[in-house]
């Protein structure tokens, strides 16, 4: 029994051995490698804070191993890009083996030192490796982009930015009491993650049709292009006044835009128009007893709710489209939802005034006004397409569960079909106070003609 033992070990030990053994390596000049990929390309990388990681694979589907003899970044230690080669940073290195039919990992990082120029820049290297008498190259390609960086910034006089090169904020920038931070056409803010705009004084964002302002993450690959939730978004707090956010593209974030309180004149606290908000984790617009005037924007693919706004307050909501399929969430919340109640010891009176917006979405009820309080409110539901079961909404020149026939919801296309219900539906603008500024076009500034279409988009 005892021998029997000691024969069991022996073959298990010389077992163990042979699979830990080396594998023979061939040095045969037709012997290849194979790659992943062709060559390694980065999107828009900010000079200073560098990329996220490319990764690729070097395959050997030889029967014996492979000795690289060296694989090193052609630019040496001055290459913006690093490598990582099976968890070992190098520069350049030695004798690596790859066995055969087996691959290894290798990770390319870059970070960019800033220059002088204001438009994007080509930067480029090589990983070269040398074996079996050959030499293998795998481009490194990366477009650098100067930027204005602000960490915890705080403004605390008017202050103006250009688009000359895009602002990238960590943690937060704060406009102060009294201070208007005014915003060029075709300027870029982007924020890190968990990055907020506090607006304390004013902000004055003023974009065009051709040259929209961008708030967005400052996450410039591919994959997090349309990925909600990377930033917390834009916060008006009660001393802030006379806001105007327009033709501007507000992504990406938690919720998009926050106002928390009424207006200390008789001018809205916020006017946005023009404007696309979307893929909010949470809101495109959150509301605590406010005033928000909104024209011609559009709304969609939030988490929970596209305009959440309680306490009650002042809501003009004027040739808006309002798409909520939720590509991204599983919502159970009405596209739009008013209230006049926050609290037992939180209410106050709710005046909501609905003109020609397409509100649609997924759910049966995508618009709710909740009255909980005794305050007293005024609602003005006008010429709307509005899916829902309350029959409280039918009348006034509204249309109840009519789809609307957008082109293209899942694509982000919210322009009507040819065929679409909502076509010459919409009351005349013309006496409203803010027509001639941002009414008598649509969000892409073609002249409304009355009876318009519902929606922020005419004559599609």
């Amino acid at each position: 029994m005892r021998y029997l033992t000691l024969l069991l070990l022996t073959i298990i030990t010389l077992s163990f051995a042979a699979c830990n053994k080396d594998e023979d390596i061939t040095f045969d000049p037709n012997a290849k490698l194979n790659f992943s990929t062709d060559s390694v390309l980065f999107d828009t990388v900010f000079t200073s804070v560098g990329s996220t990681v490319r990764r690729f694979k070097v395959f050997n589907y030889n029967d014996k191993a492979i000795n690289i003899d060296e694989i090193k970044i052609g630019g040496g230690t001055n290459s913006p890009f690093l490598i990582n080669v099976n968890g070992k940073q190098m520069v350049d290195g030695k004798n690596l083996k790859i066995n055969g039919k087996d691959s290894i990992n290798i990770l390319v990082r870059v970070n960019i030192n800033p220059t002088a120029e204001n438009q994007p820049f080509f930067v480029q290297d090589s990983i070269i490796l040398f074996f079996n008498g050959k030499k293998e190259k795998i481009p490194l390609v990366a477009y650098g982009q100067n930027a204005n960086f602000l960490k915890n910034a705080s403004i605390k006089s008017n202050t103006a930015w250009d688009s000359k090169l895009p602002y990238i904020i960590s943690n937060s920038v704060t406009v102060e009491e009294n201070a208007t931070l005014t915003i060029a056409a075709g300027t870029r803010i982007l924020f890190h993650s968990g990055s907020t705009m506090n607006v304390k004084g004013t902000l004055t964002a003023v974009g065009t049709k051709k040259d929209t302002i961008l708030f967005a993450s400052d996450r410039t690959e591919r994959i997090y292009e349309e990925e909600p939730g990377q930033w917390n978004g834009i916060h008006f707090y009660g001393s802030s006044k006379n806001s105007v956010i327009n033709h501007a593209t507000i992504k990406n974030g938690i919720a998009g835009i926050t106002v928390d309180s009424l207006s200390s004149n008789a001018n809205p606290k916020l006017i946005l128009a023009n404007t696309v908000v979307k893929n909010m984790q949470v809101v495109g617009f959150l509301g605590y007893h406010t005033d928000l005037a909104a024209y011609n924007n559009l709304f969609y693919n939030c988490g929970q709710y596209l305009i959440y706004g309680i306490g009650g307050g002042n809501y003009d909501l004027v040739q808006n489209t309002f798409g909520a399929y939720n590509f991204s969430f599983a919502r159970r919340t009405p596209a739009v939802f008013l209230s006049d109640f926050i609290s037992a010891t939180e209410f106050a009176p709710l005046k909501s005034i609905l003109t020609n917006n397409v509100i649609w979405g997924s759910l049966e009820d995508e618009f709710t006004i909740e009255k909980k309080s005794n305050a007293v409110s005024v609602n003005e539901i006008k010429n709307n397409l509005i899916k829902t079961t309350q029959t409280a909404f039918s009348g006034n020149g509204n249309l109840i569960n009519t789809d609307p026939l957008f082109i293209n919801p899942r694509q982000g296309n919210f322009m009507l079909g040819e065929n679409s219900p909502v076509k010459n539906k919409g009351l005349s603008l013309t006496s409203h106070p803010n027509f001639s500024l941002y009414l008598s076009k649509d969000i892409l500034q073609k002249e409304r003609l009355f009876p318009s279409e519902l929606g922020c988009y005419e004559n599609n």
